[in-house]
């Protein structure tokens, strides 16, 4: 409510009534008593004796301030006509009260006219209480109060008229105002001071608007004013969005405090931030999980971040025969979720060097392989007589959220002897098959003895199919020594064979399907006419050459015979898929390179190429993964590098040049190649897809995550690959860290071949550094490499020295911050790179022998395999950890423990030796200067949180490099 006036005293004082000059009479200001007998001021009239009376009197300019209806508060007392002596009929106990509009103060004694019409009626007012005594000569009045309102009111201003017409009473205040609803915070919004309208009944409309950091739930926001200048009606809302709460009666949106957080739109208050997790400002929609810890997709965002489960507990392998229940408990910790299963992973450690591999889908699981809800499995369809490893691991909802691998268990069993009628299993790979020869309808085909035969071997049996008929179809020979001749086969058609033994005990199990195709007749005119000049000079030779030829095949027989299994298998790894291994063609030796295309790559239809997600970027475009599917295969995950647009023809040779080369190798340690797409744009190369990406990188993010034999393993699969390239005749010139790919099985593959001679001369990769007209890796690289340009298997043997220190420094870069040319001085003065902390000396050794100036004393890729094998047969010659001493390899100062006299902050400290995500860690448990940190024990490493033991270590090691006195490690 607003008043327009004040009473009426200031009226009298400061309008000053304005009295009708016309009128018989006059209104008189006199003073007088209210009823509690205060003096009080008033404007009255009482010419009750006299006919027609007429009196007026009017206020001063009053302006509407935008109101539409007027009320007007008069207090006034009557005397009662009864009470007058000798009073007239002409007596009124009543007056009018009137209003006239104007937009100005015009206003005179003579206008507006002192009459009814221009001023509009408000009413006749009558008293409720009249007076009548008077007391010692003192009059006593009685005071009524009465409200009038009138209305729409439009112009700017108006004036009040009083018309007494024959009374005799006095008007004492005059309060004249309008009505307004005030402005008010209501659900959320607020609503502006809005005035009443024009009629009592009317209600007046109000928009709302939400307070700062609200947000409407529903539209329109309104409240309704009504006549009396009262909200009702309220339509709509506004809530708090997301990271604010209401408070102060919902008047006020605060934003969610430090520590707290509030996910959605409501009047809910802001929840404290769930454990293992926190905010990183105010008004936060929810908390970050700390390091370590993680949400799944459907994890809600108030109960607390988990992380990945420990290793399964207590294994118990049950073997019979060829088949096995393995049961265990439950991880220790279940990193905070209830949601735990188990993957169970098979690995065959079959014969040959090969290592273990991944078990075939002849493998049977019950219940399942994946997800398993309880802690036991069965497992049949093994190999008889056949080592293998089963790995338990644990992962739950937040395992795929998690850079690092699951925790697992393993178990390592051999299977037993099957019962009778399947004693004479076969444990055999690809490798114990042996094509003899092949023509275009026939081959002779050759195959090892089972490892433990259940007795005399009576003879064998050898199943065999044409690959594009049913398996049913199979035709069988029947042989009585490890070698058949199959006969009757279609001219370059592919055949599957399978083959077991007798005993007296009755047949084996099968050994796995091989694939032997036999030669075409353009192959077999063509091997005939490369044999003719041999046939001829044969014949020349005469006697001579017979009798040599007796005698060779009796040496050989003898010889033969005398082989040890190992000599046989690294014989028999010449073979694969039916041939003879080639020797590697350097695909520019072809007039057109495309020719080497075709000839070494499978051309793949685009339509069988699904890209997901680019994932990195190559040389020549984009690399990708997604999916391939063939044709009557199942579908698999692959890598996919594209060739970007816009290219040059040189450009386009260059990147299609690798798939001819990755085309002519086949070997578990060797990147597999699936094909190329050139018919189509873009253009692509698809290989084998791998999950951990680049070994360097993998290393990194797993730092002092894996066992010595664990690291030494992937060193001996690497070299494997290489021995392989050796055998191949084909040189590396780029291997790195970098440059090896991790599969999930902890498999690591040599790729990215050949383009290391492609590399523009202003590229910017700093790995490359010009040397004699070329881009060289200098610490990856044989200083007669560097030098005068001359890579062999030898300097690819220098590199694999420097990978050896890379893999066992976790990633570490080689020769840390020093320059190119500090590196070539360093290493022509003999000196070498020190073992990487709890490196063997026994690895060190290895990693010396590698970068021997003289590469002829260099080791030969067989020779690293043999040794890594040994290593990894005796665990016992990798624990010695003594430096070795040596006149001529003298090893650099270790700079994986830095100085700490060059960091100004523990941050940085941490930030050197990699251990960066610890720093929330050592500020929450004060360990904030290097005093305190200089002190810190292997408890207090354990308190903020470092549990990986490879980080217990090296963290150990750079804190005791602090204390005074203690000598820093060479």
């Amino acid at each position: 409510m607003n008043t327009l006036t004040d009473d009426l005293l200031s009226l009298v004082m400061d309008v000053k009534l304005t009295s009708c000059s016309v009128c018989p009479w006059q209104w008189e200001e006199v003073s007088g008593y209210d009823e509690n007998m205060n003096t009080i001021r008033t404007y009255q009239v009482c010419n009750v004796f006299d006919n027609n009376q007429n009196n007026w009197v009017r206020t001063k300019y009053i302006s509407r301030r935008g109101a539409q209806r007027i009320h007007v508060e008069m207090k006034f007392s009557v005397r009662d006509c009864s009470s007058i002596p000798s009073v007239p009929g002409s007596c009124k106990e009543t007056f009018n009260l009137y209003y006239y509009e104007t937009d100005s103060d015009t206003a005179n004694k003579l206008s507006p006219a002192w009459m009814e019409n221009p001023w509009i009626k408000v009413d006749t007012i009558a008293a409720d209480e009249s007076f009548s005594q008077v007391d010692l000569g003192v009059r006593v009045m009685k005071i009524n109060t009465e409200v009038r309102s009138f209305g729409p009111v439009s112009r700017q201003g108006f004036y009040l008229a009083f018309q007494d017409y024959g009374g005799c009473m006095s008007l004492i205040a005059v309060r004249i105002f309008y009505r307004k609803c005030p402005r008010v915070v209501l659900n959320g919004a607020v609503f502006p001071e809005t005035l009443s309208g024009a009629e009592s009944t009317s209600l007046v409309a109000a928009r709302g608007v939400c307070v700062p950091n609200g947000e409407e739930v529903d539209v329109p926001i309104k409240l309704y004013c009504n006549g009396d200048g009262e909200w009702m009606v309220p339509i709509g809302r506004c809530m708090c969005k997301a990271g604010h709460e209401a408070v102060e009666n919902g008047t006020v949106c605060r934003a969610c405090g430090s520590g707290f957080f509030k996910s959605s739109q409501g009047d809910h208050l802001c929840l404290q931030c769930p454990i293992n997790s926190r905010t990183t400002n105010e008004g936060a929609t929810n908390c970050v999980c700390r390091s370590g810890y993680y949400r799944s997709d459907s994890d809600p965002p108030q109960i607390p971040c988990t992380t990945i489960p420990s290793a399964p507990q207590s294994v118990i392998s049950i073997v019979n025969e060829t088949s096995l229940r393995l049961e265990w408990r439950a991880p220790r910790d279940g990193g905070g979720r209830e949601d735990v299963v188990y993957n169970i992973i098979c690995k065959s450690c079959g014969g040959g060097r090969g290592g273990c591999s991944r078990c075939g889908d002849n493998v049977q699981f019950i219940p399942r392989q994946l997800g398993l809800t309880e802690t036991s499995v069965h497992i049949s369809d093994l190999l008889a007589h056949t080592q293998y490893t089963f790995e338990i691991q644990a992962v739950n909802g937040v395992s795929d959220q998690s850079p690092y691998s699951p925790h697992f268990s393993s178990v390592n069993i051999t299977t037993n002897q099957a019962g009778k009628g399947d004693s004479n299993s076969f444990t055999l790979l690809s490798k114990y098959y042996v094509p003899v020869s092949r023509t275009p309808d026939s081959i002779t085909l050759s195959w090892s003895q089972p490892d433990q035969p259940n007795g005399l071997i009576l003879d064998y049996e050898l199943q065999y199919f044409d690959k594009s008929m049913a398996e049913w179809n199979s035709s069988v020979v029947r042989s009585q020594t490890n070698t058949a001749v199959i006969r009757g086969l279609k001219p370059g058609a592919i055949y599957v064979f399978q083959v077991r033994a007798r005993t007296v005990a009755g047949f084996g199990r099968f050994s796995g399907k091989m694939y032997f195709q036999t030669m075409t007749e353009e192959e077999y005119k063509s091997s005939f006419q490369e044999k003719l000049p041999l046939i001829i000079g044969s014949a020349a030779a005469g006697v001579v050459f017979i009798i040599a030829v007796v005698v060779l095949v009796i040496v050989c027989n003898r010889r033969s015979s005398e082989r040890t299994e190992s000599e046989y298998t690294d014989k028999v790894q010449h073979y694969t898929s039916g041939h003879r291994m080639k020797i590697y063609i350097d695909p520019f030796t072809y007039e057109d390179p495309n020719e080497a295309v075709r000839e070494f790559a499978k051309e793949i239809d685009t339509s069988c190429v699904k890209i997901e997600q680019v994932i990195g970027a190559g040389e020549f475009g984009e690399v990708c993964s997604g999916n391939l599917r063939l044709p009557g295969k199942r579908e698999i995950l692959v890598a996919i590098k594209t060739l970007k647009a816009g290219y040059t023809e040189r450009q386009r040779r260059d990147f299609l040049s690798e798939a001819s080369i990755m085309g002519q190798f086949d070997h578990p340690n060797i990147i597999h190649l699936e094909g190329v797409v050139t018919k189509s744009a873009p253009v692509m190369i698809i290989t084998e897809f791998m999950e951990n990406g680049s070994l360097d990188s993998f290393l990194r993010q797993n730092d002092g995550q894996f066992t010595v034999i664990q690291l030494v393993g992937m060193l001996r699969g690497i070299a494997a690959g290489m021995k392989y390239l050796n055998d191949m005749n084909y040189v590396h010139r780029d291997l790195a860290a970098r440059n090896i790919l991790v599969n999930s099985n902890l498999v690591c593959k040599v790729s990215d071949f050949g383009l290391s001679r492609f590399l523009e001369e202003d590229t910017s990769d700093p790995t490359y550094t010009s040397a004699l007209g070329g881009k060289i890796p200098i610490r990856w690289t044989a200083p007669e490499a560097i030098q005068y340009r001359k890579f062999t298997s030898s300097s690819d043997g220098w590199s694999y020295g420097i990978v050896m220190w890379e893999v066992m420094s976790y990633g570490e870069r080689p020769y840390w911050d020093m320059s190119n040319q500090d590196v070539i001085n360093a290493i022509e003065q003999d000196y070498r790179l020190p073992p990487p902390m709890d490196c063997p000396s026994a690895l060190h050794q290895l990693m010396l022998d590698c970068w021997q100036k003289d590469r002829n004393n260099r080791p030969k890729f067989s020779q690293i395999v043999n040794n890594l094998d040994k290593m990894i047969r005796n665990p016992n010659s990798l624990k010695a950890m003594t430096p070795l001493s040596s006149s001529v390899h003298l090893p650099l100062l270790d700079r994986s423990t830095p100085d700490f006299s060059s960091f100004s902050t523990v941050d940085e400290w941490l930030d050197a030796i990699r251990m960066g995500q610890y720093k929330e860690n050592f500020a929450n448990e004060e360990f904030t200067s290097f005093d305190v940190v200089s002190q810190m024990t292997t408890e207090d490493i354990l308190r903020v949180g470092v549990t990986l033991a490879g980080h217990q270590k090296k963290m150990l090691n750079s804190v005791q490099s602090m204390r005074p006195g203690l000598p820093v490690r060479l």
